[in-house]
């Protein structure tokens, strides 16, 4: 071995170590050891920050942005109300998300697959009261399973393809990974479903519980030509118990109605009653098209075309409100906001809200302008709260942001653009259409996990231009030497699934590739079912959250360390390899 590769070998043994201990975060022990790589001279300073301009980088912030708009938009709920169930016990939950996200990434890229589904899988979980990182990782397993059924269904089989094309004369079809890959993700999407879930390490959940979030009273009202008039409030039941809201009554002409309020058929203009958590009533808001509030107060927070925000705040002493209401102060004329909904520790609220006397220690939800939270805090004297994250969906955009995100992966899919290209063109249509706001652009990116892809790609580099990949291979075929077709199979599944969990996995493709047609040649047998089991291997990164984009993704939103993907990738992998070489020389006989 040359220094160069002892040093990157050295290297890569210390960042994983590092890694496995969890002491450091992960995107500072990456990034410190690209730097001990440039002033080692294994990595060039010119190309040192190439990772950071690297495809697979791009792909994951621009998939993160997605996901936020296919969130506000209203896409994820549409899903969510069709296909989940929030009861469900865990069990059923993964084994139905897996399904699907298997089918799904078999006919479209398997990253964009997750971006569909992973805003799906944490809002159900928020729902359900259980930390989201019990079921994103099953769910990336199982897109990068579905993945290995079709050509388009992940990078490394077009990249096998066109190899075949290459060295054989003729590419891979579009079904011709079919029966060994969609063998290979049955069996591991049943063991996924399962078996493997429960081998994640238990997540702290105390903070998604949805009785210690706030519980408010808030009002909705049924907007002119909506689908609700003339049903009765009874009618509503159904979906208030979905979205986890209760109903509490009727507000009609600033009046209560009591007796049978259940029984009186809705007109436009009625306020529902209600108490829930924020995202339970934007839930229930968005999926009935109610309105926050009359028409004239909703035209005054739309004035500006800008959007609006929620913000939760405190009522202190000094507060303009404390002993006044939202109306005698002028919250809608003077500051184009309007009282969502009020928290009063669990004490009745009898008023209309915007005519409720509002008293020191109420919490209160506000719905205002974009971008003007700050001015209305202080013009109140309240005290905002640690923002959560809440949004208001804007439903009305669902299919504008159904179509373009469709439309982009359609297209990357088929090789008409390419896919960093196609998720970048949604992103630049989603801001300029106002899904996603300007302001808040940059803040779902999660910046650790960019770090960690921007520093480990140069190094992964630095291993396959000195040698180092090449001494690996070169040690493969010492070792297969007068070994049976099936072992010398075996053996190089195992490698190739052992570089993809180090490097990233087209990277690993493009290296073993030719390794496994040279392997196929001197044991002058067909080079078919060698490519055929790199081509399951290179997807095969199942150990670390850098091999494969969408264990990446999930990385940040499941709150694992870098040792978590092991206990359910490593007997994932031995099954994968257990399943695929029978299938392999069954359909692809040496």
């Amino acid at each position: 071995m040359t220094q160069d590769q002892i040093t990157l070998f050295t290297l890569f043994a210390a960042v994983f170590g590092m890694l496995l201990w969890g002491r450091f975060r992960y995107d500072l022990v990456a990034f410190s050891a690209l730097m001990i790589a440039v002033v080692l001279g294994v990595v060039d300073s010119k190309n040192a920050f190439d990772g950071f301009g690297h495809p697979a980088t791009l792909i994951v912030a621009l998939v993160l942005v997605v996901s936020a708009g296919l969130v506000r938009s209203g896409a994820v709920l549409l899903i969510t109300r069709t296909m989940v169930d929030a009861s469900r016990s865990l069990g059923a939950h993964i084994t139905m998300m897996g399904l699907v996200g298997g089918v799904l990434s078999a006919f479209m890229n398997n990253v964009a697959a997750l971006a569909l589904l992973m805003p799906v899988d944490i809002q159900t979980a928020r729902k359900a009261g259980r930390s989201p990182g019990l079921s994103l990782m099953p769910l990336s397993f199982a897109t990068i399973l579905g993945g290995m059924v079709t050509l388009i269904g992940t990078p490394p089989n077009i990249i096998i393809a066109s190899i075949r094309q290459e060295s054989l004369g003729a590419p891979f079809g579009m079904f011709d990974f079919a029966p060994v890959g969609g063998i290979a993700a049955i069996a591991g999407l049943a063991f996924v479903a399962l078996v493997g879930w429960r081998m994640i390490p238990a997540r702290d959940d105390s903070a998604l519980k949805p009785e210690d979030l706030s519980q408010y009273i808030a009002e909705l009202t049924v907007p002119e030509g909506s689908k609700q008039i003339g049903k009765r409030l009874a009618e509503l039941q159904e979906t208030a118990d979905k979205s986890d809201v209760a109903m509490l009554g009727l507000i009609r002409d600033g009046a209560r109605v009591y007796g049978q309020a259940r029984n009186v058929a809705l007109q436009a203009g009625d306020a529902l009653v209600l108490e829930a958590t924020p995202d339970a009533l934007d839930e229930f808001r968005s999926t009935l098209d109610l309105s926050v509030a009359d028409s004239t107060r909703q035209d005054l927070l739309h004035a500006d075309g800008e959007g609006v925000e929620i913000i939760e705040v405190v009522v202190p002493n000094d507060s303009r409100l404390n002993g006044r209401s939202a109306q005698t102060i002028g919250l809608a004329w003077r500051q184009r906001s309007v009282l969502l909904g009020i928290s009063r520790q669990g004490k009745k609220i009898t008023a209309q809200l915007r005519k409720t006397e509002l008293r020191a220690g109420d919490i209160l939800l506000l719905l205002v302008p974009r971008d003007t939270a700050a001015h209305v805090v202080e013009w109140l004297g309240v005290l905002p709260l640690a923002d959560r994250g809440l949004a208001v969906t804007e439903n009305s955009k669902v299919w504008l942001a159904i179509g373009l995100f469709g439309g982009a992966v359609t297209a990357a899919s088929f090789g008409l653009i390419y896919l960093p290209v196609a998720l970048g063109l949604v992103v630049v249509a989603y801001v300029l259409a106002r899904i996603v706001p300007l302001s808040e652009l940059y803040t779902h990116i999660e910046w650790p996990v960019v770090v960690l892809l921007g520093s480990m790609i140069p190094l992964g580099a630095a291993l396959e231009t000195s040698g180092g990949t090449e001494l690996i291979a070169g040690a493969l075929v010492n070792l297969t030497g007068g070994l049976p077709a099936w072992a010398v199979l075996t053996v190089l599944m195992i490698v190739t699934m052992t570089l993809s969990d180090v490097l990233n996995n087209t990277a690993t493709t493009i290296v073993a590739a030719p390794v496994g047609i040279q392997m196929a040649q001197t044991l002058e047998v067909s080079p078919d079912p060698f490519l055929m089991a790199v081509a399951v291997a290179a997807s095969s990164a199942f150990l670390t959250p850098i091999g494969h984009k969408n264990n990446t993704l999930i990385l940040g939103p499941g709150g694992y360390s870098f040792g978590d993907y092991w206990r359910m990738g490593l007997p994932l992998e031995i099954i994968v390899v257990a399943v695929s070489i029978p299938a392999i020389l069954v359909f692809w006989p040496l």
